[in-house]
């Protein structure tokens, strides 16, 4: 006989529903009855064993923490800004890639005084809050997000001025969930203790303004020769505030006054946002370039200008790696370059002579890069004046064209197909006018179009491609996705990509396209460009090296090494010893004019790979000491060939792997 059954969910008990003898039901009752007891019994002792373990857990949660809080309230302290300036006084070495001098960090020497809250003026104070903490005033000292990010994801940030200056006390920089615990404590203790203008001028006096200062004071002088007072204008205290984010970075001597007025512009904007100046005001403000001061080192002579652009470029990116310019003083710090002395002197020398003779407004950069590590061997920012011309952001024209390519072979369009070039061409809304280099107005080889610099049949694979696409494999073969955190190949307002992108009218820095033609020449592995090769602690001990893997830049190996290889070959010309070289000769020219704005020679062999540009700081035709226009082919070439000469000259001579076709037949 079958019978039918139910779950009794509660105790888990089967019981029998179906009808049964008087006796088995009673006895059956009876038994259900007993399990049922035991079961919910069995329950009750489960569910309590799982609070019991869940209070412990969250006592554990809750009571390790704030043990440990209570802990570091009693142990930790902040130390005064007097100590910790006293820390600073040593000096931070520089070396080249073989361990020689290549030049000093020095302490910033008797011009650096202590000044008290009440002298620093109160346009100063209001720029540096409304820029770096704007709730400073109100707040408990310390930044919830910036500990919960840290908690998640191990990496630091959102530290407000409190939080900063107790890293600068403790030295301690580290993105980790102790570090900012410690903040957490710290800041806790400060602000119950010291006043807020306490806290602001402790932390005003050891925080970098740059150029080797510490405190308001320093800085003042070190920018605009002045004393600290309040004389200083908003634009000037606006200028000083942008500085303390990235010092080596924001300074109008590393990276232009274009980049540094951007900054100025972005704490004049927060000083309106946070109601210290009218809208009215701010428009009135204007950024002061006439009145910033070249650096102290580069008046005085005591170092070049190609020492310095190098100086700042490393102090930049040891920035970005976690060592700021103070802790590199506390440790008194050796840093080791990738910079090679003899490939450097040579750099400088070939710019220079080249150079000698030429129109005064003529400005040119050299970088080099080893394909295979990344490192930098060489990186001349131009020994005119204080701008670094190689780490400054300018059109590329042409020269980007290589990477339009990239982008035809990733979809499968050859070297040897042909496009149009005629003279009047439109894209994207924009008509481009361009005079016809090309053998064929109505068919030109993208092979033929690098060979000759031609614009037209780039727009016109632009067109075909999409812009998103050539973008796409110029950052993958190593443009970065942003500079000083703006982003790269995009028109003002960050997001759209345009018709420039065509005729390679975005800038971007002349270390930027040597790094990524790099690519090319390592059969189409990235790696990163980088200054920085290890950092040693005073006993000589590394305590930092870099290190960096090569990936493929386009999707996967043998398809990064097809492209690469395709690229080359569409390049391939020769050094005076017969050497093969892959070689981009191009300039930019002003929109619907033949008038070219500057010109470039970029390329590389296995060993090397070297970008020069040559230009001007004032927009005009390029005429040479022969009134020719400069174009890529003249004084770049030039250099690129005489440096690259100089530096295989002693190499063995290395081949490029064999070119193997990608692409249909040529289109006729």
């Amino acid at each position: 006989m079958i019978i039918p059954l139910n779950l009794f969910t509660r105790s888990g008990v089967l019981a029998v529903v179906d009808q049964l003898p008087e006796d088995e039901s009673q006895e059956t009752d009876t038994e259900t009855a007993k399990l049922t007891t035991e079961a919910v019994s069995r329950g009750r002792k489960r569910w309590w064993r799982v609070r019991r373990i869940a209070y412990r857990f969250f006592g554990l949660a809750i009571g390790v923490p704030l043990a440990a809080f209570a802990v570091g309230y009693f142990v930790l302290d902040v130390r005064s800004p007097q100590d910790v300036l006293a820390e600073l006084d040593k000096t931070v070495m520089l070396q080249y890639a073989d361990g020689s001098e290549l030049t000093k960090v020095l302490p910033p020497g008797g011009d650096r005084l202590f000044v008290p809250y009440a002298a620093v003026p109160e346009k100063l104070r209001n720029a540096i809050v409304a820029v770096e903490d704007p709730t400073f005033w109100d707040n408990q000292g310390f930044d919830p997000t910036g500990i919960g990010r840290a908690a998640l994801t191990g990496v630091g940030g959102g530290s407000g001025i409190t939080q900063q200056y107790i890293k600068k006390s403790t030295g301690d920089d580290d993105a980790t969930i102790t570090r900012k615990f410690s903040e957490l404590v710290l800041a806790t203790k400060i602000t119950q203790q010291q006043s807020k203008e306490q806290i602001f001028e402790g932390y005003v006096n050891v925080i970098s303004f740059g150029r080797s200062t510490f405190g308001p004071a320093s800085a003042m002088n070190a920018y605009f020769g002045k004393p600290l007072d309040n004389s200083m204008t908003w634009s000037e205290a606006a200028f000083l505030a942008g500085m303390i984010q990235s010092p080596s970075v924001h300074d109008p001597a590393a990276s232009g006054n274009e980049h540094a007025a951007k900054r100025w512009k972005y704490v004049v904007d927060k000083l309106v946002e946070r109601h210290y100046v009218t809208p009215a005001e701010a428009a009135t403000m204007s950024y002061p370039e006439a009145e910033v001061q070249a650096p102290s080192e580069t008046r005085a002579g005591k170092v070049t200008y190609s020492e310095y652009h190098i100086k700042q470029q490393v102090l930049a990116e040891l920035e970005q790696l976690g060592f700021p310019l103070d802790r590199l003083r506390r440790g008194a710090l050796k840093i080791e370059t990738t910079i090679d002395r003899r490939t450097q002197e040579s750099a400088a020398k070939t710019v220079k002579d080249r150079l000698t003779g030429e129109p005064e407004q003529f400005r040119a950069s050299l970088v080099a890069v080893e394909p295979g590590t990344g490192a930098v061997r060489a990186y001349e920012g131009g020994n005119a004046s204080v701008h670094d011309y190689a780490g400054t952001e300018v059109p590329t024209g042409s020269a980007f064209y290589p990477f339009t390519v990239a982008a035809a072979l990733r979809a499968g369009i050859g070297v040897d197909q042909a496009f149009r070039s005629p003279e009047k061409i439109q894209f994207l809304g924009e008509t481009f006018r361009y005079q016809n280099r090309c053998s064929s107005a109505e068919h030109c080889t993208l092979r033929e179009a690098l060979a000759k610099s031609a614009d037209a049949p780039f727009v016109d694979l632009t067109r075909k491609l999409g812009p998103d696409a050539v973008s796409k494999a110029a950052r993958d073969a190593g443009i970065p996705e942003t500079v000083e955190g703006a982003p790269t190949l995009r028109e003002q307002d960050g997001f759209l990509i345009g018709a420039g992108i065509a005729v390679g009218r975005y800038p971007l820095r002349p270390s930027d396209i040597a790094g990524a033609y790099a690519t090319f020449a390592n059969d189409g592995m990235r790696v990163t460009p980088h200054l920085v090769s290890k950092i040693r602690d005073e006993k000589g001990d590394v305590i930092w090296a870099h290190t960096s893997a090569p990936v493929p830049a386009f999707d996967d190996q043998d398809t990064s090494r097809r492209i690469s290889g395709n690229v080359t070959g569409a390049l391939q010309q020769h050094l005076s010893d017969g050497r093969p070289v892959a070689l981009m000769e191009g300039e930019f020219r002003y929109a619907e004019t033949s008038d070219n704005a500057s010109g470039w020679a970029v390329g590389y062999t296995p060993q090397l790979a070297t970008a020069v540009w040559v230009g001007s700081d004032n927009p005009g035709r390029m005429r040479d000491a022969h009134d020719a226009q400069l174009t890529g082919k003249t004084v770049p070439a030039d250099i690129w060939r005489t440096f690259m000469d100089g530096y295989h000259h002693d190499l063995p001579v290395r081949g490029f792997p064999p070119e193997r076709p990608i692409g249909t037949a040529p289109r006729r």
